[in-house]
C-alpha cells in the first residue's frame, strides 16, 4: 500500500503507526550525485562512463549488485566486490559535500522519542552511519540496517523486515519513507505502508 500522504509534510502521523523506517540515500541525505560521481570514477578505469538513466533505475539496490548490473549492461569484466569496495571508499571520501533532505530530516527529529525509528538502506551499514553523521543524525535512530545485514537486498523485503524486528514493531504498524521504486516494492512486500518522499524535495 502506497500512501497518499497529506501534502503538508509536517502532517500528524496516524496513531496506529508505531515505527518509522527511513531509506538513507535520496530520502534522508542528498547523496545520489556523490554516488553517481564515485561510480563514474570506478567505471572510467574500464573505459566506461555511468549510463545515468540506467543507474537511477537501480537506486536502492545493494552496491555489489549494482556493480554486477553495470558489468552486464556495459559488457565489461569487473570484480563486483572489488568495484563496490572502491566505489564506497570514493563515496566516503566525498561525503563532506552531501546535504540533508531537510523536510524528511525534520520528521525524523520531530518523531524522536515518540515512535521507534530505523534506517534501512541498500548501502553497507558503516557507510550509512558515516552519511548520517555528516548531516548530524548520528544516534538519532534506534536501529540501522544495511546491505551487509541482509542476504537479499531491495526489492526483496528483508532489509525492512529486519529493521522492524530490531525496533520491536510489527511490519503492519510501520511506515517506510522512500524515494526509489525498488524500495517501494520492498516495503510493500514487507507488508508496510510506504511514502514516496520525492515530491517533498523535487518541487522545492
Amino acid at each position: 500500500m502506497q500512501l497518499q500522504w497529506p501534502r503538508d509534510w509536517g502532517a500528524e502521523i496516524p496513531g496506529d503507526v508505531k515505527g518509522l523506517i527511513f531509506d538513507c540515500d535520496g530520502t534522508l541525505v542528498d547523496t545520489m550525485p556523490i554516488h553517481l560521481g564515485a561510480w563514474d570514477t570506478v567505471l572510467q578505469r574500464y573505459g566506461k562512463r555511468v549510463p545515468k538513466d540506467f543507474y537511477y533505475g537501480l537506486a536502492g539496490m545493494p552496491t555489489v549488485e549494482i556493480a554486477k548490473e553495470f558489468a552486464k549492461e556495459l559488457g565489461i569484466v569487473m570484480d563486483a566486490d572489488e568495484a563496490a569496495k572502491a566505489k564506497e571508499e570514493l563515496y566516503v571520501s566525498r561525503l563532506a559535500d552531501c546535504e540533508p533532505i531537510h523536510r524528511v530530516v525534520e520528521i525524523a527529529r520531530r518523531e524522536k522519542g515518540w515512535r521507534k525509528m530505523a534506517v534501512a538502506s541498500g548501502g553497507e551499514r558503516w557507510v550509512v552511519e558515516k552519511s548520517l553523521a555528516v548531516i548530524g543524525l548520528a544516534g538519532l535512530f534506534d536501529a540501522i540496517v544495511g546491505a551487509d545485514d541482509c542476504v537479499r537486498g531491495k526489492p526483496e523485503p528483508e532489509v525492512f523486515l529486519r529493521a522492524a524486528e530490531r525496533i520491536g514493531v510489527e511490519p503492519s504498524a510501520c511506515v517506510v519513507y522512500e524515494d526509489a521504486e525498488m524500495g517501494f516494492r520492498a516495503a510493500r512486500a514487507a507488508g508496510m505502508r510506504v511514502i514516496d518522499v520525492r515530491e517533498w524535495y523535487l518541487s522545492i
